[in-house]
Parts: C-alpha cells; structure tokens; sequence
C-alpha cells in the first residue's frame, strides 16, 4: 500500500554534464539547492548579488551580471541557469518609481507594494532568459516556485503568489513548444524546463518533519530529496557516474583526523589527493576539491 502520491517529473530532453557551468538565482531556496550542487563540483556561481525573490528582481540580477561581465558562462560550452522564484509580491521606490531588490531597512513609508500580474512576471523571466541566450547560446534553463510560504501574506494570498508565478512559467514553457524559440528568438526550442520543487515539498512531502523548526522553510533532508528528483532528471549518465566517483574522494578530504600528525594520515592524505588527481584529469581538471583539513 502506498502512503504518498509521487510527483510525476517529464525526462528533460536534454541533460547537465558532469562539472558544468551553472547560474543559481532566487529566493533563499536558490542558496539552498545552489549550495548542494556546488557541493558535487558544478562550477556554479549562487545569487551572486543576494536573494531574489521576484522576476524582476532576477531580471535586474542578470543585467548586472551581464555588465560586470561576471557571467559563469561559456560562449561555446553550454550551462545550465536555475531561476528560483519566490513570489509575485514587489516593492516600488515611490521616490523613483522602480522596483527595489531589497529595502535596506529604510522605512515602509517609502515603499509601495504591489503583485506582479501573470503577464508581467513572464515578460521580466523572459527578458532575462534572452539576455542570457544573446550571449550564451548554449545555455539552458530550470524554473522552480520556492516551496517555501509566505507567512505575512497570509497564507492564501501566498498559494495565489505561487499560483501566479507557476502559470507565468507554464506560459513561457508552452510557448517555446508552439512556435519556434517561443517567446525568444534567441532560446532553442525546449530548453526551458519546469522542475516542481513546490509541489515535491507540499504533495510528496506532505510532513512538518521535512521542515526546519519554522515550519516554513524546507529541511535539509527535503533539500537533499529534491536535489535527488533533479539529478534524476536532469544529469547525463556521464554526470551520475563522476558523482559515484567523488563520493568517496569528497569524503575523505572532509575527513577530520584525530591524530593529523600520525604517518598513517599523511599517506591516508597521499592517497586521497592522488584519486582526486586522476578524477581531475579524467574530467579535464574540472572538479578542484577542498584541501583534507589539517585538524
């Protein structure tokens, strides 16, 4: 007898290789998934400018990383960008009439809120999926609703941010598979993909124990689950293969010793350092590990 109702997830018709190039941006969830791939080596680079929590301001993430030229991009190697988004809910300067990424602490009566329509939040997504496909043809994209609830909407008004976001991202996805390059000339057809971390945590994980003690953000257990669900989709067998291999090597080097000193550690580091230069050198030097701790 089954207990749960699995989250069905489409085989992604195309698939990330081992050590590849990555952009995590978005909500605090984005540092939580981001941080477990650079974990397992991908070169990634994770909400370089702070969180995100909304289109626009993933959008102004991407121009600014576009003018630092701070991309971790290839022109000629393909990557992967990972848009996580928290909500629809923005902060207007009334000052100025732009959206703030953060308020700085400064006072709500400089501020107006308001919610991003459907139309809205596809337009600011697709305005940063074209500014990086322009310059990185080869890129691909995942876009995921944080799971994470918003509280001080309220709860409702939280599943109808969700809801809204979810129908902007379906927007851009049934795009691309109706017309060539959907919304953007410059994105292959299909390389925008739907991952449902949302969904996972709230119709998989149907529990308050895969929750931190706030009962809103995600364990770590839940984070290493959906990671898990995306390496089953997404990773190349070439991808679960290194990841069988570093395993081992990333667990060794991590290792702390009671006795640093001892002959026996420093040929236990010898060793661990020769199996990390073989994967370097069967991967073309990609994954660089951390040093074996000293104590």
């Amino acid at each position: 007898m089954e207990f749960r109702t699995i989250v069905d997830i489409p085989e992604s018709p195309w698939k990330i290789e081992p050590c590849e190039r990555m952009l995590f941006i978005g909500s605090c969830f984005a540092d939580n998934i981001g941080k477990r791939f650079t974990e397992e080596k991908f070169r990634a680079v994770v909400n370089p400018y702070g969180v995100m929590y909304n289109p626009a301001s993933i959008l102004h993430t991407v121009r600014r990383l576009t003018q630092d030229d701070a991309m971790p991009f290839s022109p000629d190697e393909q990557g992967t960008a990972v848009m996580t988004l928290g909500t629809n809910h923005v902060y207007i300067l009334k000052e100025t009439g732009e959206i703030v990424d953060n308020c700085q602490k400064r006072p709500q009566r400089l501020f107006e809120e308001r919610e991003l329509s459907i139309t809205e939040c596809a337009a600011y997504l697709d305005k940063a999926i074209q500014l990086i496909s322009h310059r990185f043809p080869k890129t691909r994209f995942i876009l995921t609703v944080s799971p994470i609830r918003y509280r001080k909407y309220g709860y409702h008004e939280s599943q109808m941010s969700k809801a809204t976001l979810m129908l902007a991202i379906d927007s851009l996805v049934k795009a691309q598979t109706s017309t060539p390059g959907g919304h953007s000339t410059t994105v292959d057809a299909q390389s925008i993909t739907y991952f449902p971390s949302f969904e996972i945590i709230n119709d998989e994980l149907r529990d308050y124990r895969f929750y931190k003690p706030d009962m809103l953000h995600p364990s770590d257990q839940a984070v290493d689950y959906i990671f898990e669900r995306m390496a089953s989709t997404y990773f190349s067998d070439a991808t679960t293969a290194f990841l069988k291999e570093w395993k081992p090597i990333r667990e060794a080097l991590n290792h702390r010793p009671l006795h640093p000193e001892s002959e026996e550690y420093r040929l236990f580091r010898i060793k661990t350092e020769e199996r990390l230069k073989q994967l370097e050198d069967k991967y073309n030097g990609r994954p660089q590990g951390p040093q074996p701790a000293n104590h």
